[in-house]
């Protein structure tokens, strides 16, 4: 045995070099901190925050992509690429916006659409497809999901048709006014206001694939699994053809994103099938 283990450790001190050629080349690679916004108007603080990182597979061609806005109440968090979305066979584009108090409302979602549109035109030189571009995020990236999806207009000021998003996932985000921008015009935060910032005033039938995914509702923020089944229901009541809700029983609105991962790879994996 002492001589056996002898040979192989000698064997590897004289041959590092082909052992270093057995190691697997990794699949997929980050470009990161890539400014999305564009124009000689743009404000220190928007170089510093209009930014996002592009995870995509190297050796597959038309993948499709997510967008990824994180959450943090419109006030705080930073772009990552969550890990249960690492490693499937798809890119995600993680993406930082402006946050209150150093902007208000409808920046926010002006910078959301800025960063849709970058990755329609740009993410076909990383092998994705532009036909497969899904939109999704947590909490405030939930809200900023709905809105950029079914407010047409924030991506027609980039000359992109919402409607050629493949999918819309928010998790646990607002369908009524976000209390954030409720903050900023004096409201306060239990008192429900739907205006045109409100996702569900822009119920559509010809609103691209809609999956809701919230916590359990007694467990959830106020009122959000309520707001999101009173969309899935308006939703039905326009006939837009394919609008599901899941609720996540026994998970709160922090836990609930790790659990939701799996039901948008199985999304995506259906709509897909239709390209």
């Amino acid at each position: 045995m002492r001589i056996f283990l002898f040979i192989a450790a000698a064997f590897i001190l004289l041959f590092p070099a082909q052992a270093q050629k057995t190691k697997p080349k990794e699949a997929y690679e980050t470009a990161a901190n890539i400014l999305y916004r564009e124009g000689n108007k743009l404000t220190n603080y928007m170089k510093e925050r209009c930014l996002l990182d592009v995870y995509h597979p190297k050796h597959i061609q038309n993948f499709p992509t997510v967008v990824w806005f994180h959450g943090g109440g419109l006030k705080a968090g930073n772009r990552k690429v969550p890990a249960e979305l690492q490693e499937k066979g798809i890119a995600v584009v993680a993406v930082n916006y402006r946050l209150h108090p150093k902007v208000k409302s409808p920046a926010y979602v002006e910078d959301a659409a800025a960063a849709v549109a970058w990755t329609f035109r740009n993410i076909g030189k990383y092998g994705g497809s532009p036909k497969r571009i899904f939109v999704s995020g947590h909490s405030a990236g939930g809200y900023l999901t709905s809105m950029v999806g079914l407010d047409k207009r924030w991506l027609a000021a980039h000359k992109i048709d919402a409607n050629d998003i493949a999918g819309l996932i928010p998790y646990s985000g607002h369908t009524i006014t976000h209390f954030t921008v409720r903050k900023e015009r004096g409201i306060d935060g239990k008192q429900p206001i739907l205006d045109d910032m409100a996702p569900l005033f822009h119920v559509r039938k010809d609103a691209p694939p809609l999956l809701l995914i919230t916590g359990d509702r007694e467990l959830e923020m106020l009122g959000r699994y309520e707001e999101n089944a009173y969309l899935w229901r308006m939703m039905q009541v326009v006939e837009h053809p394919d609008t599901k809700i899941m609720e996540l029983d026994g998970y709160n609105h922090g836990q609930m994103a790790k659990p939701a991962h799996p039901l948008l790879l199985r999304f995506i994996k259906r709509i897909g099938s239709r390209k």
